[in-house]
């Protein structure tokens, strides 16, 4: 038997394990890792689990859903639930005090308090988010910082949970608010701690009976604070776009991948559990055991079981990609930053690229990759705002995103389906 027949056959198991119907409703069903069969290949994002395929764009939002299913099964835990109109408030914080920067978005010398210089014209507002919903136990707080352009018009819209180290700096603000972005900041670390601990606090306490961790838990921070954008009427509903750094870039691919309000996604150096990918690592770069040993709070409570069984993964981060589309999804890394594994990345980018183009968008997934180390810098700003301008008002390109600075190899035997 060829290679590629017995990755076939393997995947046509894979999904029969996978795929139950309880009173004529499918869903998929929760197996033992040790069940699980392996394949070194990246995943088939066009196989449905009961092993039928993927054959028009039509078919592609149930695939999606199925694909969202088992990230939250196996490697994140079920996002808490979207709350009822309504449920989030606001009330100004003025005397809200910005984290000191840290991490590699200090500043040198290390600044007791963040020097941050708000551009002529532009506005910021310290606000204080409530959610309260029935289905919750408890209120869950945090603190959003909106700084605005010049103009009373609805503009397009940043959103980064990554104020816990600080806001941006200066001149990053300033590049915003020169292209005519509202830039929303908002502590993802006051939903749940970036600990461990016992889940008695934040989103942990308010939905006790839940099998999310920390990822989970920031990415619904995303969504709550676009349910509270969007009562405003300075915020372009249609332009919502998804940032954040390291494990802030993971919550945000997580966060864009399961809100289509979210036109743009633009992980930045989210490596391992983000962009990167767990069957292909390149030089130096995290690996499963690295990141649930250490973290183990971000992941569903089992995910440590795929320790040394990565190959029996039902997915791999291209399929966290593929449920983004057809929306649009920019990764930005850097070649310096080996830990977060950027070989890795371009191919889970190429993978992810197939359906985009299956679905007659490939122009709306690109990769963009600079000379450095793990950061979000001025270069990675500029490259997620050029590809914001030239997906949402056609600009001319600035640049390339399809630069592949690795070798172009293609892990999978899987086809695209051919007709459109």
């Amino acid at each position: 038997m060829s290679t590629c027949m017995l990755l076939g056959c393997v995947a046509v198991v894979l999904a029969t394990i996978l795929w139950g119907c309880q009173g004529g409703t499918s869903r998929i069903i929760r197996k033992p890792v040790a069940e699980l069969p392996a394949a070194t290949e990246l995943p088939d994002p066009f196989l449905f689990a009961d092993g039928s395929r993927v054959r028009t764009p039509a078919d592609w939002p149930r695939r999606r859903e199925e694909i969202l299913q088992l990230l939250q099964l196996y490697q994140y835990g079920h996002l808490p639930p979207a709350t009822p109109p309504g449920s989030v408030t606001v009330k100004p914080a003025p005397d809200y005090e910005l984290p000191r920067r840290s991490g590699s978005n200090a500043d040198q010398p290390p600044a007791t308090r963040p020097s941050l210089v708000i551009p002529a014209g532009a506005k910021q507002e310290k606000l204080l988010l409530t959610v309260r919903a029935p289905a919750m136990r408890q209120p869950v707080q945090f603190h959003v910082v909106l700084t605005l352009p010049a103009g009373s018009q609805p503009r397009p819209v940043i959103v980064r949970g990554d104020l816990c180290w600080g806001p941006v700096k200066s001149e990053i603000l300033a590049e915003i608010m020169n292209r005519g972005y509202v830039l929303v900041d908002f502590d993802r670390t006051e939903i749940v701690p970036d600990s461990a601990g016992p889940r008695d606090v934040g989103a942990y306490a308010a939905f006790a009976e839940g099998d999310f961790a920390g990822l989970a838990a920031w990415a619904w921070g995303y969504h709550r604070t676009i349910d509270y954008l969007l009562t405003r009427g300075d915020v372009d509903a249609a332009r919502i776009i998804a940032t954040g750094h390291s494990r802030g870039g993971k919550t945000a691919l997580l966060a864009g991948a399961t809100d289509t309000r979210i036109a743009l996604t633009v992980p930045n150096g989210s490596g391992c559990g983000g962009a990167g990918c767990y069957r292909v690592q390149g030089e130096k770069s995290e690996t499963i055991e690295d990141i649930v040993q250490k973290f183990p709070y971000w992941f569903h409570a089992d995910f440590g079981q795929f320790i040394g069984q990565v190959q029996r993964l039902p997915f791999d981060q291209h399929s966290l990609k593929a449920a983004v589309a057809p929306r649009a999804l920019l990764c930005t890394e850097a070649l310096g930053d080996l830990w977060a594994n950027p070989h890795g990345t371009q191919i889970t980018n190429l993978a992810a690229a197939e359906v985009y183009r299956f679905l007659g968008v490939e122009d709306r997934i690109g990769l963009h990759f600079r000379e450095g180390e793990h950061a979000q810098k001025l270069e990675d700003w500029k490259a997620l705002l050029d590809f914001a301008d030239q997906m949402f008002f056609g600009k001319p390109a600035k640049r390339r995103f399809n630069e592949l600075p690795f070798p172009a190899s293609r892990p999978w035997s899987w086809q695209t389906p051919p007709g459109r």
